[in-house]
């Protein structure tokens, strides 16, 4: 068994949060010590380019309930999360962003829902303050067509931000997958699970660590992750192309022998070889995806490499 040193353990992906990093380690700190004074506030830092460490480090020298991982270079908000979940020492363990849009003062009613006899407690977005109409609009179809295509009960509306028990924490631990989804993972394992409402906030310094282009790869990594309904979609359009295709032919071979018409126009041949086409490279690509997988976790290459911590060590 790991030893489970303390009652709850905050795990806090950073990214580029120098200015944000005094206030949320002040509300962490009040939040958490209303739960608890047996507690760990863990920061990874994921390859910030500003001073985001050196603050976590000043703030490990004053308080020893900080503790801190820093990255070699970035590998991405999900790995960040696994790095530090992995280094959690607590019976129970809260997941929360460093940068201030999802609030710490619901730690307590997090953890009184987990009193209650729940393994996962996650809060789930009444509003979301800050954020575009396109960003608000793609993340609502994101995840009810994801809950649509996977037989795993995503909650909707939902981020990393949820509290943990470590029997859900060892099972997630035990996933080696490298293409992180960790609330699809978490919400896999099964288990007792509720959540709690809140107001998401809009950030309050810097710029967003997920522009479109990360989006749609988080997209793609809870899709792949979770559903192989793309792959039978691809199967299903092949079958449906070539018996198309096939009644072309026939038809093609009656005109020509029976009503002695030949079937011209360029146009359709060249519209329909587009189409046919197109359907092909999605599908190489829908393949390409799956295969990509497979080849991240053939490789075995390893999630992170620290370049420095002043966490302790867990017996797993």
């Amino acid at each position: 068994m790991t030893n489970t040193a303390t009652d709850i353990s905050v795990v806090i992906p950073i990214y580029n949060e120098e200015a944000l990093l005094g206030e949320l380690y002040q509300r962490l700190s009040d939040s958490v010590s209303k739960v608890s004074d047996n507690y760990e506030l863990i920061f990874v830092n994921d390859g910030s380019k500003d001073g985001s460490i050196s603050e976590i480090k000043n703030l490990a020298s004053r308080d020893e309930k900080v503790f801190y991982i820093n990255f070699s270079k970035n590998f991405g908000h999900q790995i960040a999360v696994t790095a530090g979940l992995n280094h959690s020492r607590g019976k129970t363990t809260v997941i929360i962003d460093g940068d201030l849009q999802d609030p710490p003062e619901l730690i307590p009613e997090l953890y009184a829902k987990y009193k209650e006899g729940y393994n996962v407690v996650y809060a789930k977005r009444r509003k979301r303050k800050g954020e575009s109409a396109f960003k608000l609009l793609t993340a609502k179809l994101f995840y009810r067509i994801l809950r649509k295509m996977t037989s795993t009960d995503i909650p909707v509306d939902t981020g990393d931000y949820r509290l943990i028990d470590r029997k859900v924490l060892e099972a997630v631990k035990a996933m080696p997958e490298h293409n992180k989804f960790l609330r699809g993972q978490i919400a896999w394992v099964g288990y007792k699970q509720t959540f709690v409402l809140y107001d998401r906030d809009g950030r309050k310094a810097g710029k967003t660590g997920y522009p479109v282009s990360k989006m749609l790869r988080f997209a793609m990594d809870g899709i792949t992750g979770f559903s192989d309904r793309p792959l039978i979609f691809v199967s299903r359009m092949g079958i449906l192309m070539s018996g198309v295709s096939f009644l072309i032919i026939l038809y093609a071979l009656f005109s020509y022998f029976f009503l002695e018409k030949t079937i011209t126009g360029w146009t359709s041949i060249i519209i329909s070889t587009m189409f046919i086409g197109g359907i092909q490279l999605i599908s190489i690509g829908v393949i390409g995806e799956y295969i990509s997988r497979m080849n991240k976790n053939i490789l075995n290459r390893p999630l992170y490499i620290i370049d420095e911590t002043n966490c302790k060590e867990t017996d797993s």
